[in-house]
């Protein structure tokens, strides 16, 4: 296969695993419910999803006979559990009960600059003032539209408690994102998320059982469970990586850009919400934004 056969096989893989992800946002609002019309909890939500992902992730790791992580490996691992095993969902899922998932689309689209911050925080690397210039402009147009959203939906001019949830998802997904970067040159990338689910199982699997729901659920629900842990949580990864490793991570990374677009998209007939300008329009800031700050990012200058 020649050069350019893996690029083109690599942008493909890279694409499946964005609309993999893409997808996580409707399917865990759809596992969750509302506010008014509660299905799962986002408590179990959380644990279950991983403890799916962590069974899966235990056959891959005896299949391919994986060696245990060194001890110098483990405490990455640990971090890459807490931000995305433990933090995101759990925080995504909070926040789904209350605002859409387009709306939680907007605010997510900035975890591509905010992963980009925690590798230059993390890693010791300073990047250009350009970057954190265009990640401060991020910011502002999300809380621009959050302020506009809440004041549209009658709850004053303010930050509502789901925007500030969602905020927090963002930065424990890049933490751990980060973290999972720093031992993937070493361990293999999809070794790395199988040995996060694995080694969460201790905490996952007594948690769904605590949580397991009491009340009756709608089988698409379950489904979008199902689809979280599933493909959300691992296989997505398995695509996601293998398509950096292809087409290369500049070229490919950049497809993150068509995430929260996608994310809009599937929450129209998955969830039956409304396109409108405004939510389109800050999107589309947002990802000219991410764009143009991970250009500065690619080229930090070493401390």
């Amino acid at each position: 296969m020649t050069h350019r056969d893996n690029e083109t096989r690599g942008l493909w893989l890279g694409l499946v695993g964005v609309f993999i992800f893409a997808l996580t946002l409707p399917m865990t609002r759809l596992a969750t419910g509302t506010v008014d019309a509660p299905q799962l909890s986002p408590w179990f939500v959380t644990w279950a999803r991983a403890a799916l992902a962590g069974g899966l992730s235990l056959v891959y790791l005896l299949v391919v006979r994986a060696p245990w992580p060194a001890p110098e490996q483990r405490g990455p691992l640990l971090l890459a559990l807490a931000g995305n095993v433990v933090g995101y969902p759990l925080l995504l899922g909070w926040a789904l009960r209350h605002v859409t998932a387009s709306h939680a689309a907007v605010i997510t689209a900035l975890l591509p600059l905010a992963t980009a911050a925690a590798a230059a925080w993390l890693m010791h690397q300073r990047a250009k003032l350009g970057f954190w210039l265009f990640a401060a402009l991020g910011s502002a147009l999300v809380a621009v539209y959050s302020l506009l959203r809440a004041a549209q939906m009658g709850h004053g001019f303010g930050l509502t408690w789901a925007d500030t949830l969602l905020l927090g998802a963002v930065v424990a997904a890049s933490l751990g994102y980060v973290a999972g970067a720093k031992v993937t040159a070493s361990l293999g990338a999809e070794k790395v998320i199988s040995w996060v689910c694995v080694m969460a199982l201790p905490i996952t699997l007594p948690g769904a059982w605590l949580t397991w729901p009491e009340n009756a659920i709608a089988p698409a629900s379950w489904l979008a469970l199902l689809y979280v842990g599933v493909f959300s949580m691992w296989a997505g990864f398995f695509a996601w990586f293998r398509g950096l490793s292809l087409g290369g991570p500049l070229r490919v990374s950049q497809l993150q850009l068509l995430q929260p677009f996608i994310s809009i998209l599937a929450a129209v007939p998955l969830l039956g919400e409304s396109l409108d300008a405004m939510t389109l329009g800050f999107a589309l800031l947002v990802v000219l934004t991410v764009f143009m700050g991970r250009r500065m990012a690619n080229t930090p200058t070493p401390k």
